[in-house]
């Protein structure tokens, strides 16, 4: 089970939880980089569409382990150009579990090809 939580004093943000505790877990899925490609192989054109196939595979991953995203205890999320943050937030906001797990968000210079514009990490906890 997973308690998510922002201390008093905090600043809070719909977007991640300060902390989340674990407390009694069985077991642990820690989620490779899921990138903005579709089954296929085809990546789409613009940071919307890739953010929706980045959580489409998550998602994918999670439930071949039995979980879901309710169950994501820690996520990283990779974008390569900081004005992409309104078009991820828009895409993948109503796709995140709520209340957010803890959650970290980089912008980094690139990611393993030229085309990915979103890169999504999880630790899940049952």
């Amino acid at each position: 089970m997973l308690r998510k939580f922002n201390p008093t004093g905090s600043i809070p943000s719909p977007a991640y939880s300060h902390g989340v505790e674990a407390t009694s877990p069985q077991r642990i899925v820690y989620v490779s980089g899921q990138v903005g490609v579709n089954p296929d192989g085809s990546v789409p054109e613009g940071v919307g569409p890739q953010t929706t196939a980045a959580i489409a595979n998550l998602n994918r991953v999670l439930a071949d382990a039995g979980m879901g995203a309710d169950d994501i205890a820690k996520m990283t999320i990779y974008l390569t150009d900081d004005a992409d943050l309104p078009g991820f937030m828009q895409a993948g906001g109503p796709e995140l579990p709520s209340p957010p797990p803890a959650t970290t968000l980089l912008i980094v210079k690139a990611l393993a090809s030229p085309a990915l514009k979103i890169e999504i990490e999880a630790v899940a906890v049952r």
